[in-house]
């Protein structure tokens, strides 16, 4: 299983995020995409933002919040699934 997609890391993530704001559905999939909006860039630490990258979460200026390739509905599919 590759470690990168693992629940250990989405959560890991969800916890820098929780640090600053306790969002109420702070998450929205689509097109693979998984976004996590309600923050700004600037009020993320930049620490915080380096391992939010490390975990596959950066900044969009598309779609103005954090986002993820690697937690969208096909790989994260394929991760409950245990394939």
């Amino acid at each position: 299983m590759n470690e990168l997609v693992t629940m250990n890391v989405l959560i890991e993530a969800l916890q820098i995020f929780l640090k600053y704001k306790n969002k109420k559905y702070p998450t929205h999939c689509e097109h693979d995409v998984l976004m996590v909006g309600g923050y700004t860039q600037e009020e993320i630490s930049e620490q915080d933002t380096e391992r939010l990258n490390e975990l596959g979460f950066s900044w969009s200026d598309e779609h103005d919040c954090f986002v993820s390739y690697r937690f969208g509905r096909a790989l994260f599919g394929i991760l409950i699934i245990g394939e």
